[in-house]
């Protein structure tokens, strides 16, 4: 059986896909950011909750400060990459419920009342998020560099808040020269996959 998806666009999202290591200098817009968040929104999460928010570092000033708060090895990526997003969690995510799940805004209350199983929803939910946000980057014909590779708590004290947590920094650009490291290895389905 075959993917409905046309091929092309399998090799563009998936197949072909790497993790850029370097990108050219040409300007990432927010209409491309814009473009690719209006698509990758419709990913589903548990109770629409949709806790990912993304920060853009576009000033030289912003981005010499998460620069400093990257692992070594990253520095140089993020600090070359036309533009840089913070990916995190939104922890108090349940204030939209009501108008996100809109058919039992009771949800905000019944099950999210507590800090703890915010704090654990959100990290899940957003993490699904950020897998459909690299997935839109590439649909957009841009290249990733996710990387988790930082001080997390120094992004987040130095970019967002108590109520916000950092999942990781993702570089987004054209690929450069020598984007891309040898594709690493990959699990069979027999590997993966357990009929019961």
């Amino acid at each position: 059986m075959s993917l409905v998806l046309d091929p092309a666009a399998q090799d563009l999202l998936f197949r072909e896909a790497r993790t850029a290591n370097t990108f050219t200098d040409e300007p990432v817009t927010d209409e491309q950011v814009q473009a690719i968040y209006d698509l990758v929104k419709y990913g589903p999460t548990a109770f629409n909750q949709s806790p990912l928010r993304i920060t853009l570092v576009r000033s030289p000033e912003a981005r010499e400060r998460l620069v400093q708060h990257m692992a070594e090895g990253n520095r140089p990526k993020t600090a070359a990459a036309p533009l840089v997003a913070i990916l995190s969690a939104d922890n108090e995510f349940h204030e939209e419920l009501p108008q996100l799940f809109p058919h039992f805004p009771q949800a905000k209350d019944a099950f999210f009342s507590e800090r703890p199983a915010r704090e654990d929803a959100a990290l899940l939910n957003a993490a699904l998020q950020a897998a459909y946000f690299i997935v839109g980057v590439r649909a957009a014909g841009l290249a990733a560099g996710p990387m988790t590779g930082l001080d997390f708590e120094g992004v987040r004290k130095e970019f967002l808040d108590d109520d916000h947590t950092p999942l990781m920094v993702v570089n987004i650009g054209r690929p450069g020269p020598d984007a891309w490291f040898p594709r690493s290895p990959r699990l069979s389905y027999e590997q993966v996959v357990t009929t019961v």
